[in-house]
């Protein structure tokens, strides 16, 4: 597809068909462990496609339930709009349905934003998160017809993402509600790590089928135990298996094993942020043998002063 073809794609059909409500059905239907999943990239910083198949491979083996693809951790920021979409359209060919995909669309910008949404639609993304718009600030009012206009243009199911301390607003549960009720916006990402934040979300007046997911390591169990779907994830970039085993033990309810589980994980939660993300989860995946550390100014690779920060964590994990 060229930036062309993609630019003059505008607003697809908004008839809430009988194919649309298949498609609502699978998002409100993702729950568990879905990974953030990186984008890796070769040393000179050209995306590395062979590198993000297997990847795929080993998510879909180690039960990992869903793929974000082209998120923050997936360096949405600095991939042009070819490689945006050409990187979603990878992972959903790898992914083959075995596990459902999630694109990343969000941008600060609604007709950028419903461009994106529109290509993850085309390449048969099963949902697409659009995190809120950064830089601009807009108020809530704002940030509601922001995205009613997105869910309006395009038909796929859509989840609002909210992360303040990246994007320098923040996503009021009173707005939630408000947008939780707009066809075709099926779910929210919260990382703000507050559980205040999460026992304010969960006390909504929310539809049954809007889906509350984690966007943050250290409290994902917890929020999940209070109500939660399920934990969009960063962690689960380099141990998708005890992420998913985590996730499906406090989905069930049972919070001694999800905390059992969860502890030898605690220091990833924590230091795989130590440096801007995905700087150390890049190196962490470099260090088990499974991507190049790659990435793309203005981030850089992690500091060595870090090294074994990250390094004792993955051990602690069981990682490597």
């Amino acid at each position: 597809m060229t930036t062309l073809d993609f630019r003059s794609r505008r607003s697809v059909a908004s008839v809430y068909s009988a194919a649309f409500r298949t498609r609502f059905a699978v998002a409100s239907m993702i729950q568990g462990s879905i990974v953030a999943i990186v984008t890796p990239m070769h040393p000179d910083g050209r995306v590395d496609f062979d590198a993000l198949d297997r990847l795929v491979d080993w998510h879909v083996a180690e039960g990992t339930d869903g793929i974000v693809a082209v998120g923050t951790t997936g360096e949405s920021p600095t991939l042009s709009v070819e490689e945006h979409v050409e990187v979603m359209r990878r992972i959903v060919q790898r992914a083959g349905k075995r596990v459902p995909v999630i694109g990343g669309t969000g941008a600060n910008s609604t007709t950028e934003a419903i461009e994106l949404t529109a290509a993850a639609r085309e390449v048969g993304c099963d949902a697409a998160l659009l995190v809120t718009p950064y830089y601009n600030k807009p108020p809530q009012e704002g940030m509601y017809r922001h995205y009613k206009a997105i869910a309006e243009a395009v038909d796929i199911p859509q989840i609002l993402y909210n992360v303040p301390g990246r994007t320098g607003v923040d996503l009021l549960p009173a707005t939630v509600a408000r947008l939780a009720r707009v066809p075709r916006i099926v779910g929210l990402k919260e990382a703000k790590g507050d559980m205040a934040r999460v026992r304010e979300l969960r006390a909504l007046d929310l539809p049954k089928t809007f889906a509350l997911y984690s966007g943050d390591d250290a409290t994902a169990r917890e929020s999940i135990l209070a109500g939660f779907h399920g934990d969009i994830s960063v962690t689960a970039n380099v141990v998708p298996g005890p992420m998913h085993r985590v996730c499906k033990a406090a989905l069930a309810g049972d919070a001694a094993k999800a905390a059992e589980l969860d502890a030898p994980l605690a220091g990833l939660h924590r230091d795989l942020f130590c440096e801007a993300n995905p700087i150390p989860v890049k190196w962490a995946l470099e260090q088990m043998g499974r991507a190049s550390a790659g990435i793309r100014l203005p981030l850089v690779p992690l500091s060595p002063t870090s090294h074994d920060t990250v390094r004792a964590a993955l051990r602690a994990a069981g990682a490597i």
